[in-house]
């Protein structure tokens, strides 16, 4: 928040209402200085409100803005000012873009810090910005406008896209491809081996992994997030794909575009996963698995199966010895069956039959 005196940090309702694209009500000239939520708004804070299990808090918020639905806009007009959106949700995502570059992030400027290793070899277009200690090998490229930041690690032959922003302690491994645009948080390694090990009398020998990971644009990918190189074929992860904090990919997976997946979910090696689908955070995806485009797999389930329908699954089973966990597992999967064939023959035997005390499941 800004101080009430500083003009560099506010903005009117009216300026805002024609970046968002939405219809001004009330007072146009009033003065944004910060963005909340609606219970902890102030009157110079605008708010959202896009679901509709919170439309009592309109009538309790402060702020003197709040971006509403058009279903919502009667309630909204006792503000001071509000900018009805049809796609609330959306809109705050793009004010909150537009805030974070106007007031809170400082671009670094373009050109290599004096304390980062550039090889002669590697290509860093002059508009990129390559920050302390950070080191780029030999045939690297990093592309107009990316940003490296501080102690990142760009191995020989890997290519940062126009535009990328990535940030401190990053590792981009030899042969890897960032595209255009992608967002990359502290912490993460793209391209360390993949886990393959061949059993060899009584030892695991290593697989040596030849292929590479290919990102496309417009992917974020959140902080300590690990996604391995290929065996042979590259790891491949499509264009608007959303990944979380502390997420592990596998060697030779794919995942389609415009899939999102939240904290601590695990893919094993050489799953194949659709476009606009998500995972809950903690899911886990077995290798060599099939999941197709719109599939939504909710917190903590552990894909056993290929998904091979889309839809919404869920499932967490407790662990048991294998063999039994199977036999529960395929047993549980006729629960249903089993019920409507009891009610069957409860519905078939004299009424006299059916003993009191036990009712039908």
């Amino acid at each position: 928040m800004a101080a009430a005196g500083d003009a560099s940090r506010w903005v009117s309702v009216d300026t805002i209402a024609d970046l968002l694209g939405g219809r001004r009500l009330g007072d146009g000239q009033y003065v944004i200085r910060g963005i909340r939520p609606l219970l902890s708004a102030q009157s110079s804070d605008i708010a959202f409100l896009a679901n509709p299990r919170y439309v009592a808090q309109l009538g309790q918020t402060a702020a003197g803005c709040v971006i509403v639905g058009p279903e919502q806009q009667g309630l909204a007009a006792t503000l001071p000012s509000a900018i009805v959106c049809d796609d609330p949700y959306a809109a705050f995502a793009r004010l909150t873009r537009w805030w974070a570059a106007r007031f809170h992030r400082r671009e670094p400027p373009p050109g290599i810090h004096p304390t980062a290793w550039v090889d002669p070899g590697a290509i860093v277009d002059p508009s990129a910005s390559v920050g302390p200690f950070a080191a780029v090998a030999e045939g690297a490229t990093i592309g107009p406008r990316a940003v490296l930041g501080a102690h990142c690690v760009v191995e020989a032959g890997a290519h940062v896209g126009a535009d990328a922003w990535v940030a401190a302690r990053v590792f981009l491994g030899e042969r890897c491809i960032l595209g255009s645009r992608t967002i990359v948080h502290a912490g993460v390694v793209i391209g360390a081996d993949g886990f393959g090990f061949a059993p060899e009398a009584g030892r695991w020998a290593k697989i040596a992994q030849l292929g590479a990971v290919r990102v496309g644009d417009d992917v974020e990918i959140g902080a300590n997030t690990c996604i391995d190189r290929g065996a042979l074929d590259d790891t491949v992860i499509a264009e608007g794909v959303k990944l979380d904090n502390l997420i592990q990919i596998g060697h030779n997976v794919r995942i389609g575009a415009h899939t999102a997946m939240a904290g601590c979910v695990g893919v094993a090696g050489s799953a194949r996963i659709g476009a606009h689908c998500t995972f809950g955070g903690g899911a886990i995806v077995l290798g060599h698995l099939e999941i197709v485009d719109a599939v939504h797999v909710s917190a903590a389930t552990v894909v056993t199966r290929s998904i091979l329908r889309p839809g919404h699954y869920s499932g967490v089973f407790p662990m048991d010895d294998n063999a039994s966990w199977e036999k529960n597992a395929a047993t549980l999967r006729q629960l249903h069956r089993l019920r409507e064939r009891v009610r069957g023959l409860e519905r078939a035997l004299p009424q006299s039959r059916v003993l009191p005390g036990n009712p039908t499941p």
